[in-house]
């Protein structure tokens, strides 16, 4: 929109895609089209002394990537509020497989008054986007539990993010766990949905 001849920005709105690693979210967003902000590209390093660890299981001893206090909650905020109000930010880019930042890029909305944020902690910003009126909408993306198991075990050996042993085991203790982390979503605000119930309602809000 325009006032006396000079463009006017409309601040951008999020919509939020939460739900387990291997859900189908980045799937998702791939179909939308829209501008992401990956949140995952938001975790701490593999170096950093307050991760927490795995302390029982056959996992124990491990870092605890699946747990909200291995990543930057704050930092991510603020990259969120940044799209929001200027529509570009610089933003990390993560390795996953090395457990650290590679570089920054820039994260351009080109005009677009939507973008998603996905992430397996996603859930965790939508109390304070809805709060400051940022958030257009947040979805906890889910499938059958043992379907997400699958997906996410091809899809860490393939990218070689972990040792096998590691993957099935923690593949294992995550996919008893969905339940619960769906529960904990839809309490901090999102809407539990399957990928195409999610698409279908996120392109009739644009």
């Amino acid at each position: 929109m325009s006032r006396l001849g000079h463009t006017v920005r409309v601040p951008a709105r999020v919509v939020v895609l939460a739900g387990p690693s291997g859900a189908g979210k980045s799937r998702l967003a791939e179909r939308l089209g829209l501008p992401v902000l990956r949140l995952d590209d938001f975790y701490k390093s593999g170096g950093d002394v307050t991760l927490p660890r795995i302390t029982s299981g056959p996992n124990a001893g491990i870092v605890d990537w699946d747990h909200p206090d291995s990543w930057l909650r704050d930092d991510a905020l603020a990259a969120l509020e940044t799209l929001c109000r200027d529509g570009h930010a610089e933003v990390p880019v993560y390795d996953i497989a090395h457990d650290g930042r590679t570089g920054w890029q820039t994260l351009d909305l080109n005009g677009s008054p939507y973008f998603l944020a996905e992430g397996i902690f996603a859930q965790q910003v939508v109390p304070v986007l809805r709060e400051r009126g940022g958030l257009a909408a947040a979805y906890c993306v889910r499938q059958h539990p043992f379907v997400t198991f699958w997906r996410r075990l091809t899809r860490d050996l393939r990218e070689h993010r972990k040792p096998p042993l590691v993957l099935v085991r923690r593949g294992l203790d995550l996919l008893r766990d969905q339940r619960r982390l769906v529960r904990q979503a839809e309490a901090l605000g999102c809407r539990a949905a399957t990928p195409d119930e999610a698409y279908a309602e996120i392109r009739a809000l644009l």
